[in-house]
């Protein structure tokens, strides 16, 4: 059932008594030509593509608990394209504009709100890595300018421009902005249920059968799955997956946590970051501030976070808009992030012959859901890293040859 404004109108008036599931449960069969190991915004992707734009449709997903239940729908859902250099700056741009058409291609409102993304420029140095940032972007073909103060306190009314971090101006990216985090999933996941993927829930992975360097079966919690080829897709989970494989990633899992608080009017139009504090704020569409700051620095895999943390953020972000103080904390939830040694991802074949890798993210793995998914499809289907990806293979730890991009975007890790 295509949802459109005629079906929405014909359920209101008929009770809402028609609508379809929006994807099927079905039993794992005993084998599949592809399996893909993760159910949150990367996997979802990468089974829809893969069926789309290469034909295969005998392809399970697996995922250990339910749909978007990981990093998917534990994020800020930000989008953002202003990576500096030029091999993230394309995948990246790739995302935001596969994300701008998502919605048109999925036939799923994904509340894509394009109100354009802030950095505070709150010192020299700043500026000057602001006017160096904007020169490697207009060079990649990616949109960002730089803004002064004046236009920064026309934007955002309740920002505190003379505070300990004084505001000079901001890079703004218009095209940045938010989605509804939760709609990606379901989207994708109704789309590829369409196009014939079988999407198995509650469904944890406990090793692999191997043959001659090649993955033959897959050992589940729900029977044993033959297949002859596994993309993984499992974000902070990665290391986890690869040990079962038997082979160990360059990347650490790490909590980063984020909040939110009650719903207010109206209040702020942009998203904005301050690199001082560290933290990023937006707010929803009912209302709610959603707060962010830096990752924690041990490694973890609990979901959950922790009372320092929350006082940092929330101190900071009363600090940059001062009316916060009033407000309450509504809720409060933690993500793991695997954290790659130059800050990028890890695309592409690993060491097992038939498995192929989409991890490493870090904090940017929500803006990348459709160029990741995009990636590791053209990987399972080719056996080759696609020419965007190639930059991103796990050969260049070997070869030294890293996309640094942990300072170069001023991101959180």
């Amino acid at each position: 059932m295509n949802y459109n404004v005629f079906n929405l109108l014909w359920q209101g008036l008929s009770g809402h008594k028609g609508w379809q599931q929006a994807w099927r449960s079905p039993e794992p069969k005993p084998r599949y030509d592809a399996v893909i190991i993760g159910g949150g915004g990367h996997g979802l992707a990468t089974a829809y593509y893969l069926a789309r734009e290469y034909g295969m449709t005998n392809i399970a997903l697996l995922e250990k608990g339910w749909l978007g239940g990981g990093n998917t729908g534990r994020n800020t859902t930000n989008v953002r394209s202003d990576y500096m250099f030029p091999e993230s700056a394309a995948i990246y741009d790739m995302a935001l504009r596969l994300y701008e058409t998502l919605g048109k291609d999925l036939n799923y409102n994904i509340m894509l709100s394009q109100r354009g993304w802030l950095t505070l420029i709150e010192d020299q140095h700043q500026m000057e890595g602001a006017r160096h940032k904007a020169n490697w972007l207009q060079c990649n073909g990616v949109d960002g300018e730089i803004i002064g103060a004046a236009q920064v306190a026309q934007m955002m009314p309740g920002l505190q421009m003379k505070g300990r971090y004084p505001v000079r101006g901001a890079f703004l990216q218009k095209r940045g902005g938010t989605i509804r985090h939760d709609a990606v999933a379901w989207g994708y996941a109704r789309a590829a249920d369409r196009l014939g993927v079988d999407i198995i829930q509650n469904c944890e992975v406990q090793g692999f059968e191997q043959e001659n360097g090649r993955i033959t079966a897959i050992n589940t919690s729900r029977g044993r799955i033959e297949t002859d080829r596994v993309g993984v897709a499992v974000a902070g989970h990665s290391g986890v997956i690869a040990e079962k494989a038997g082979f160990r990633l360059p990347i650490t899992s790490h909590c980063l946590q984020a909040m939110v608080s009650e719903p207010v009017r109206p209040f702020l139009d942009h998203v904005v970051i301050s690199p001082g504090t560290g933290v990023y704020i937006n707010q929803t569409q009912k209302g709610e501030m959603v707060m962010g700051g830096v990752l924690d620095l041990y490694h973890s895999y609990g979901q959950r976070g922790n009372f320092p943390t929350i006082e940092k953020v929330i101190t900071s972000a009363v600090e940059m808009f001062p009316a916060f103080s009033q407000m309450r904390l509504m809720r409060h939830w933690a993500g793991i992030v695997d954290i790659s040694p130059d800050s990028s991802p890890i695309l592409g074949q690993t060491p097992v012959e038939n498995m192929y890798i989409n991890c490493g993210w870090g904090t940017g793995g929500f803006k990348a859901i459709p160029a990741g998914g995009y990636m590791l499809a053209h990987s399972i289907a080719t056996g080759r890293p696609h020419e965007l990806a190639a930059p991103f293979g796990l050969n260049r730890f070997r070869d030294n040859r890293l996309v640094d991009e942990g300072a170069a975007a001023g991101i959180a890790h």
